[in-house]
């Protein structure tokens, strides 16, 4: 059966493990990629001139460009579920009680997996496994490598002081592996922003980045089904490809996976939560403040067994093999694809905005990519189109460089622009779109037709005969196309030398005008004898 192409945030995850020079093997229980998948990875990083530390800085559709330029590989993956169901079928057919047989059993995994293996490949990989198991060890730990987190059971909360409404907070709580340093901090609740943002503040309060981040079972954090709103699988992966740590979570009921951590949570209910029971706090930023002094007396407490506090093996040991922080901090990125509309823009419906692309791309289907302040256009995963993302009234975010030449002069357009491109024809030109748009009580707009014209006349006109009907136009004070017609259609110029010579003169302040002769004629009724 043809199987789907491995996401490049599990390629990704591959990439930093193998930086770490962890085996294949190692790299193959935590990210579930096949060791078959991970060697042909190694063969192609071989060819490459290309360093680990460029691929990972590619973005996912470019990176999936380069590792898969041709048609996608395909593999059977009905092992990648059966072998996540074998530790639970051993258990059970090791359980007298149960009178459980092998074939019991292949019949009820057929019936939630149809298309899965026939009785005898069943077999032959629950023997094998069966025949793998081996008891449990205890594990050596390096520095920085792992920071384990969950959340703990017990809540804490605050009392807002507008309604008096006590309101309840999830407590975040990581440790590192090998030092045991303690971090805890409250948030509103486990939904993946309030999880990126606690353990984006556990990363900056440790000064560093560890190699692994091993959460607690990741469906726990899912917050709803939401085509604009990603799994946490997703959202993890890409936060640890911005901070280059890998992700392991633990398995499914398995809480010896994160001993550590649960045992740092009791010490945060004993240290922390005990201490805080007579306080009342009105914010969350004051609940915060108090879990941090108390964490840090948690930290420079003296280990009973040892003779050294958690903060200075931390300061001694782990934090100088930490990894650098990157220099910008993660935001939650989403992901859509999309069809590019005819008028070369795509649609992003959560906020009912159009975005520009070029208008050679119109018909194509296209990925998007956004954050809350940016947004990322790939055709063919290798031509980018980048916008900020707005949430203004104009619903269109438009570049001039992605439209066709037609619209371009479209977009353009404005009196400046008309009377700019008048000069370079010729002087007189230019002078008499000046006085149009200076002396014209019409808004611009609708004087750009008007010269679209006027300039169509003086591509077919004779050069000398459209100048003089230009001069005419402005002595007469009749600046429009229809009057520069009749006039050139006519040849009406028989009038031209004294037009020019018969100016107007200029209006000042010694010209007496209507309202004069008017007021004086009221002052005479008023008063004959004046």
């Amino acid at each position: 059966m043809a199987g789907k192409t491995t996401s490049m945030s599990k390629i990704k995850q591959m990439l930093i493990l193998l930086k770490a020079e962890k085996g294949v093997k190692t790299i193959a229980g935590l990210t579930g990629i096949s060791r078959n998948t991970i060697k042909s990875y190694k063969v192609k990083l071989e060819k490459m001139d290309t360093s680990i530390d460029d691929l990972l800085r590619l973005d996912d559709p470019e990176l999936e460009s380069v590792f898969h330029s041709g048609n996608p590989a395909y593999s059977d993956n009905r092992f990648d579920k059966l072998k996540l169901l074998l530790e639970d079928y051993v258990k059970e057919l090791e359980e007298p009680k149960n009178h459980l047989t092998r074939y019991t059993l292949w019949q009820e995994y057929r019936l939630e997996h149809p298309d899965g293996y026939g009785y005898s490949q069943f077999c032959f990989h629950l023997g094998q496994h069966k025949r793998a198991s081996h008891p449990t060890m205890v594990l050596s730990s390096t520095p920085a490598d792992k920071l384990l987190v969950d959340f703990a059971g017990d809540t804490l909360s605050y009392v807002d002081m507008q309604t008096g409404e006590i309101i309840t907070c999830q407590v975040f709580v990581a440790c590192l592996q090998h030092t045991d340093y303690a971090f805890a901090m409250a948030v509103h609740s486990q939904t993946i922003d309030d999880f990126v943002h606690a353990l984006t503040s556990c990363l900056q309060n440790l000064g560093g980045v560890p190699v692994q981040i091993v959460p607690d079972n990741l469906k726990t954090a899912i917050t709803r089904a939401n085509r604009y709103e990603p799994t946490i699988n997703q959202v993890l992966l890409d936060m640890a490809n911005h901070y280059k740590f890998a992700v392991t979570p633990t398995r499914v009921r398995k809480p010896r996976d994160k001993a550590l951590v649960e045992d740092q949570v009791k010490l945060i209910y004993h240290r922390v939560y005990a201490r805080m029971r007579k306080l009342t706090f009105h914010s969350l930023s004051e609940l915060n403040a108090a879990i941090k002094k108390n964490v840090i007396a948690h930290n420079q407490t003296r280990m009973q067994q040892y003779p050294y506090t958690r903060e200075e093996r931390f300061l001694s040991l782990e934090k100088p093999c930490l990894k650098p922080l990157p220099e910008t901090a993660f935001e939650i990125k989403y992901y859509a694809k999309m069809k590019v509309a005819t008028n070369n823009h795509i649609y992003l419906g959560r906020d009912k905005h159009y975005y520009s692309v070029p208008y050679q791309w119109i018909g194509w289907n296209v990925k998007v990519a956004y954050t809350r302040t940016m947004v990322w256009i790939y055709a063919n995963g290798q031509q980018t189109v980048t916008h900020l993302r707005s949430f203004g009234p104009d619903p269109y975010t438009t570049n001039k460089d992605h439209l066709c030449s037609t619209h371009q002069h479209y977009m353009n357009r404005s009196p400046d622009y008309y009377i700019n491109l008048a000069r370079r024809k010729t002087p007189v030109l230019g002078e008499l779109f000046e006085c149009l748009f200076k002396d014209s009580s019409r808004p611009p707009e609708q004087l750009y037709k008007s010269c679209e014209g006027i300039l169509h006349l003086h591509r077919k006109t004779e050069a000398g005969l459209f100048e003089k009907a230009c001069h005419l136009a402005i002595a007469e004070e009749q600046l429009s196309y229809g009057f520069i017609k009749k006039v050139i259609a006519n040849k009406a110029l028989t009038g031209y030398s004294s037009a020019l010579r018969a100016k107007p003169l200029p209006k000042h302040e010694n010209v007496r005008g209507a309202g004069y002769y008017a007021k004086q004629l009221e002052l005479y009724f008023k008063n004959p004898s004046i």
